[in-house]
């Protein structure tokens, strides 16, 4: 007598799933559009099991916008072969990709900075930063001198990228070559200015 089972997921892995199903709702909905009540019904489950497992919908929050954080910073992970100004340019060019394919993660993401929950905005915080020293780290090997001006200028440098993504990648069909040359050069004006200002 054959018997149909049923799957049973262990809790890490019902987790995992139901944070991948909050990062999906994002290609759709913004942040703030994501709730508790909303996700069980997708997901098929009942609200007190994603109370469960998140405590709140700031928990739940926090969850997907670190997953989406992750990812991003995956798929942009800058490849350490290259040689720094051509490792700039493919990270840009995987960036300006990423943004383009995962729209609604994006988005959520730099404006993930005007939540209301502070521990969701230190996860996005903690993305810029990286990014930021992955662009440190290409000017340090060019030679450029490292100082406190050189670090804020190109963390700034970041937070003007997030909005210049946002304006062409996301909002015209502006071709991806020109915005990522177009970030190239600003990146590398901010680094050429501290330089003449040293």
């Amino acid at each position: 007598m054959d018997v149909e089972r049923r799957t049973r997921l262990t809790p890490e892995e019902r987790r995992a799933q139901l944070v991948a199903l909050g990062v999906a709702t994002l290609a759709e909905h913004p942040l703030d559009a994501l709730t508790i009540e909303g996700l069980s019904a997708r997901a098929g489950v009942s609200r007190g099991l994603l109370f469960h497992y998140f405590g709140s919908k700031q928990g739940l929050h926090r969850e997907v916008v670190r997953t989406a954080r992750d990812s991003m910073l995956h798929a942009t992970e800058p490849v350490q072969d290259l040689e720094p100004i051509e490792r700039l340019r493919d990270t840009l060019a995987r960036i300006v990709s990423f943004v383009r394919d995962h729209r609604g993660t994006f988005y959520s993401l730099v404006r993930g900075v005007a939540s209301g929950d502070a521990e969701v905005r230190e996860v996005v915080e903690q993305a810029r930063l990286q990014q930021a020293d992955r662009v440190i780290a290409v000017f340090l090997e060019l030679g450029v001198t490292d100082s406190e001006l050189l670090r804020i200028a190109l963390r700034s440098w970041v937070t003007f990228a997030e909005e210049a993504l946002v304006e062409s990648a996301l909002n015209t069909e502006m071709p991806s070559a020109q915005i990522v040359a177009f970030l190239e050069r600003s990146v590398k004006a901010v680094a050429a200015s501290v330089a003449s200002d040293a």
